[in-house]
């Protein structure tokens, strides 16, 4: 009797390549701070730089992760997504400049306090102008991507005039909390207080939309419309609704990003936000239209990028992310991790 030929081997290789390139976007952060290191020599000089690079990374995830949800699930081009962003930090930083009792007091939880009310503040003011925007601005041109450009390129410029009428058109500065500002030290290396911060904040809200997409009913409800839509309304569900809020959550998501930077730059202005939208987009092309995971990782290799050659040599700092998302798409045109949908 002949042996059946087997195949175990073959079927082990390939689920082993298919496991390293699903790994292979995860592994990208660690290889580009590796890089970083071994390219600036110094250590103290390499942590500080990685500190900042992360924390700019997070916060441009939390603008850009809004996004990428309503792209996915939506199939809406919103350019109007930078409103939010200075929207969402003039409101808050209001806040905190109306509360100096709490920010000028040496109290971290007095500080904590003042930090997360501005953010609360501009997180209810930019959703529900999230809301207004779909109503008014977005539904009429849903399908038509180029109305889509031209009617939220308008909103956008709308928003900002309506920031200069109610602010003014100058810049405002301000200070960082007290606890917040100033910078600690570690292995020679000065750690500003805020960065860190931001890290571990931005670090917590990915993990709380990896949670709510992953582990509740709403999230399985929202990742399976970004597949499937025409399958969850024959299921019942209302994805009318299911639009509203994650367009309303993005939009909230993008004046808390707002708040962050604004604290981070220490300086205000009402195109802020559109300025942010170069790299908001980046991120969201090279992690994959409608992943969170993409986006986050993207966001990542953004930050770390800027601050990595920025140091090593500043005037190629303004295109080393367009050289970082042309290297990805031509690697993976669909971007790092981009969701498949149903045909």
């Amino acid at each position: 009797m002949t042996a059946a030929p087997d195949h175990a081997p073959t079927m082990t290789r390939l689920s082993a390549a298919d496991r390293l390139a699903k790994a292979a976007p995860f592994l990208l952060v660690p290889v580009l701070i590796l890089a970083g290191f071994l390219a600036i020599g110094t250590t103290s000089s390499w942590l500080t730089l990685t500190v900042s690079g992360l924390a700019m990374g997070m916060m441009i995830f939390v603008m850009a992760s809004g996004l990428t949800l309503v792209f996915g699930l939506m199939d809406v081009i919103n350019f109007g997504h930078g409103a939010f962003v200075s929207l969402g930090a003039f409101v808050g930083i209001s806040v905190l400049l109306a509360l100096p009792g709490w920010t000028a007091e040496p109290s971290l939880a007095l500080n904590l306090a003042a930090v997360l009310l501005a953010i609360a503040c501009a997180m209810v003011l930019t959703g529900l102008s999230g809301w207004a925007f779909e109503r008014v601005i977005v539904r009429p041109v849903y399908g038509a991507h180029l109305k889509q450009i031209l009617v939220t390129v308008g909103g956008l410029i709308v928003i900002e005039q309506l920031i200069h009428v109610i602010w003014g058109p100058d810049e405002i500065f301000l200070n960082r909390p007290e606890t917040l500002q100033g910078a600690v030290t570690f292995a020679g290396a000065a750690l500003e207080k805020y960065r860190i911060l931001a890290v571990v904040f931005g670090l917590a809200i990915f993990l709380a939309m990896r949670l709510i997409l992953r582990r509740t009913k709403i999230g399985l409800i929202v990742r399976a419309g970004v597949q499937n839509g025409q399958m969850v309304e024959s299921l019942g569900y209302r994805l009318r609704l299911v639009f509203i809020g994650v367009f309303v959550a993005g939009s909230a998501l993008a004046g808390l990003g707002g708040v962050m930077w604004g604290l981070y730059q220490e300086v205000i202005t009402a195109g802020m936000g559109e300025r942010m939208m170069i790299l908001v987009f980046i991120v969201v092309i090279i992690g994959g239209l409608g992943s969170v995971e993409g986006a986050f990782i993207g966001a990542l290799l953004v930050g770390l990028m800027q601050n990595y050659i920025a140091f090593l040599e500043p005037k190629l700092a303004l295109i080393s992310n367009i050289g970082l998302m042309t290297a990805i798409l031509m690697w993976r045109p669909q971007g790092m991790m981009p969701v498949v949908k149903a045909k």
